[in-house]
């Protein structure tokens, strides 16, 4: 967590003058925003923060740093790798789990049937939202994500918000229906 003080001093680094300083430091920060988007890291805004973190906690403990913006972007760079490292480690941890059982048994197909049961009380925006969301593998998904949500005119994050409610809803209508 950034301090109050340690968030000082960072925009006293960025430029004397606190004004000039804001604008240094949103720029700086969008820049990291599009910087985690094109190398597809999940939640961009919440890495842009976390160099900035990073790169004030330099500052507030009396690192000289001559090119803050430049600076900020070799943490991020940095903080890419540790993201991509985390990705590939978990990636393998789900590849080293034993294959399921593929058959289809009753319990599965009574899931199946709770399933279709719970879409049709979706609408058909959500149904779509839903299906299209979940489409795609690897930067095919990324790709299909931006453009759902530019064709709904909304945020990455919001889309996701609202697959991950709409997901939930689904989840617990399902269990709803295997205990009734």
């Amino acid at each position: 967590m950034l301090t109050q003080e340690a968030f000082d001093r960072l925009l006293g680094s960025f430029d004397s003058n606190r004004e000039v300083a804001g604008e240094k430091y949103q720029e700086t920060h969008a820049d990291l925003i599009r910087f985690f988007e094109w190398r597809g890291c999940p939640f961009p805004d919440q890495h842009a923060d976390e160099a900035i973190n990073r790169v004030a906690k330099k500052v507030f403990v009396g690192e000289e740093i001559r090119d803050l913006a430049k600076y900020s972007f070799g943490v991020a760079r940095l903080l890419c790798l540790e993201i991509q490292k985390a990705s590939a480690r978990e990636r393998q941890a789900l590849r080293d789990l034993p294959a399921p059982d593929t058959s289809l048994d009753e319990e599965h197909e009574r899931r199946l049937d709770c399933l279709r049961h719970c879409l049709k009380s979706l609408t058909a925006a959500e149904v779509d939202l839903i299906f299209n969301y979940y489409q795609g593998e690897k930067s095919e998904k990324i790709k299909h994500r931006k453009t759902l949500a530019t064709r709904l005119r909304i945020s990455l994050n919001t889309l996701r918000m609202r697959a991950l409610r709409l997901r939930e809803k689904l989840e617990a209508c399902v269990e709803q229906g295997l205990i009734a």
